[in-house]
């Protein structure tokens, strides 16, 4: 494993959101802190710095991470998505658009991270029942909207890519 002397920047590539970017980060510096600070990506918000309240979920190589327990020279080389990447053409994604539509969202702050943690999680898991959506989500801290309004929307993007699938089948 190369060591880099405290306090010394390296060079860190990655392709972020479908673009190949680089930026400098210390050995400690945190992957939600380069995605925020070096890279500009203000959708990772950070909670509680722990990894518990999944404000800062991003995927990594297609899966869910927390991105303040990772650092930024860990992802060296790896395909990261955050929030700002869901949106499609300029078109808030089905997941994001259906989270305005139940809503999903009140202040804000965990929203980046309940919808990155949502996009993995339907990938894996296309057709939830309300009860693996409720365990899913808790993985999350939200202090504004009870969830509720949360789990309808997974569920209701999940049922509708279920019709699709079968209309497509037909």
């Amino acid at each position: 494993m190369l060591r880099i002397p405290a306090g010394e920047k390296r060079r860190v590539e990655m392709t972020v959101n479908g673009r190949r970017i680089s930026g400098l980060a210390e050995p400690r510096t945190l992957l939600s802190d380069f995605l925020r600070h070096e890279l500009g990506m203000r959708g990772v918000h950070v909670g509680c710095e722990h990894g518990v309240c999944g404000a800062c979920t991003v995927l990594v190589g297609g899966r869910a991470v927390r991105s303040c327990t990772q650092r930024a020279i860990e992802a060296e080389g790896a395909d990261v998505v955050t929030v700002e990447g869901l949106a499609e053409g300029g078109r808030l994604s089905a997941l994001q658009e259906a989270f305005r539509r139940h809503h999903a969202l009140q202040c804000g702050f965990c929203t980046a991270g309940v919808l990155m943690s949502s996009t993995s999680y339907l990938e894996a898991n296309p057709a939830p029942t309300e009860e693996q959506v409720r365990e899913m989500l808790s993985g999350h801290i939200c202090r504004c909207t009870g969830y509720a309004g949360m789990v309808e929307a997974i569920l209701d993007v999940a049922a509708t890519a279920q019709r699709d699938a079968e209309v497509q089948e037909r």
